[in-house]
């Protein structure tokens, strides 16, 4: 445990892939919460490519922020804070080019194309960063055996002299090759889950595909990646195409094994924890932050907590959250025409269910329904925003639901309501692009009105 300067506890609460809480030891945690008399504990989850001295800081950027604006709060007594460590993947940043509804024109006059910018990285940058995300040796050394067939073949393929290009077959081999590596790594839902897989996990399309050659080159377009400036062109374009579209295929599995452990971990790690603060601390309220796919873990949380009269969760505020937009859905307006995996696990929140959404959230707007593009392929134009996260409209198909701005100097007189669904929209502040040519806004949220979000979601609990 550590304190704020103003002397409210943090703890940093560390688990491991599979959801086992590796520090503090659980019962120091329960004995440490209780000891302080916390009424109130805010609960808070990184997102996607997170280290965890990017996590800390966001954190001790965020927490002294909620605390200054739950200053004179009479709903809140004594404030804690719980920073939530998870082994997130890292895909390193990319020059990305987003075409912006409104048309943003390209300097020829053109008009711009999404462009992921992967091409630009080698295979070794992109294996080099994700396999810290591992813990088991076997999968890291498959993630780097990844990156050197692409580096391999894309110097065979550049190579001056024609003589040192490969055959056709060794290129269809070699992309063969890739693709049985990365669908080695591609993660599996929980037994159970039918529902959750079927409507959040369209990219396992692209990750089970039997023809890679073809799915690469197609997810080369979906994403905008090309082959390298200047290459030369002739028969061996698709496979120059197709090593790119790896690269983009290694961006899904990252995508997609994040998605699946952020739910593991919430389910199995954190629910039952929070059952066993309520034990410990039957009047505390436990206020759950999330972040990106840190969104998806605390929301997860409520399926490992036991029944609703058991839950100490008072509010759940998901911040431009990277997972399905119908997660709490119920069949009637759902594509899917069946509940979402989390339908019946709203009533474990005795408050507000808050999510913020953003048009400059590029992360989730532009490249996340990207990554279903062949899951894409046989549905009608109607079915658009099937594959849709939260952070691009906030809820689908729930009831009783309520739709809010944000405003630009921000407040707390949202007004909210136990056991309502909010979507918020966060145009006039999480907009700064400028953060990351991939991204966007997408981790735009330290800023004062998002923390007083934060508080005003805590304040109407039940």
């Amino acid at each position: 445990m550590r304190l704020l300067d103003t002397g409210e506890p943090v703890w940093d609460v560390r688990f491991d892939e599979k959801g086992g809480l590796t520090a503090p030891a659980r019962n120091v945690l329960l004995e440490e919460v209780a000891a302080r008399g916390v009424t109130d504990l805010f609960v808070f989850s990184h997102g996607w490519g997170t280290s965890e001295q990017g996590a800390r800081a966001m954190y001790d950027a965020m927490f002294p922020l909620m605390r200054e604006a739950a200053q004179g709060t009479d709903a809140l007594a004594t404030i804690g804070f719980a920073g939530i460590y998870w082994p997130s993947l890292w895909f390193p940043d990319t020059p990305a080019t987003v075409a912006v509804a409104g048309g943003i024109q390209a300097d020829d006059g053109g008009a711009l194309q999404d462009d992921s910018g992967s091409g630009a990285l080698s295979g070794a940058e992109i294996a080099d960063s994700l396999a810290s995300g591992y813990t088991d040796p076997q999968q890291q050394q498959v993630i780097l055996e990844i990156g050197r067939l692409i580096d391999e073949g894309a110097a065979a393929a550049a190579a001056p002299d024609p003589s040192d290009h490969e055959s056709p077959a060794d290129q269809e081999a070699r992309i063969a090759r890739i693709h049985a590596l990365v669908r080695s790594l591609a993660p599996a839902y929980p037994d159970g889950a039918g529902d959750e897989a079927g409507e959040d996990a369209g990219e396992s399309a692209l990750l089970l595909s039997e023809n890679p050659k073809d799915d690469y080159q197609r997810v080369a377009d979906t994403f905008g990646t090309t082959a390298a400036e200047g290459a030369p062109q002739g028969l061996g374009d698709w496979f120059r195409k197709a090593l790119n579209g790896a690269k983009d295929a290694v961006r899904v599995l990252s995508y997609s094994t994040m998605k699946v452990r952020a739910g593991d971990i919430g389910r199995v790690g954190l629910g039952p924890l929070l059952s066993q603060l309520h034990v410990g601390a039957p009047d505390l309220r436990v206020h759950l932050l999330g972040h990106s796919f840190g969104a998806r873990l605390v929301s997860f949380a409520l399926a490992g907590v036991g029944e609703a009269d058991a839950s100490p969760v008072a509010s759940l505020l998901l911040l431009q959250g990277a997972f399905s937009h119908w997660s709490f859905s119920h069949p009637q307006d759902n594509p899917f025409a069946r509940p979402g995996p989390l339908h019946q696990y709203a009533d474990r929140v005795h408050g507000p269910l808050v999510a913020t959404y953003s048009v400059f959230d590029w992360a989730v707007c532009q490249w996340y329904p990207k990554a279903s593009f062949l899951a894409r392929q046989d549905l009608e134009a109607e079915d658009v925003g099937r594959w849709d996260g939260m952070g691009a409209d906030g809820y689908q198909a729930v009831n009783p639901a309520a739709d809010i701005a944000m405003p630009q100097d921000g407040g707390t007189n949202y007004s909210f309501t136990a056991g309502t669904f909010y979507r918020v929209d966060c145009a006039e502040v999480i907009n700064d692009v400028k953060q990351s040519a991939f991204a966007g806004a997408h981790s735009d949220i330290r800023k004062r009105p998002v923390a007083e979000l934060c508080v005003a979601a805590a304040a109407a609990h039940a």
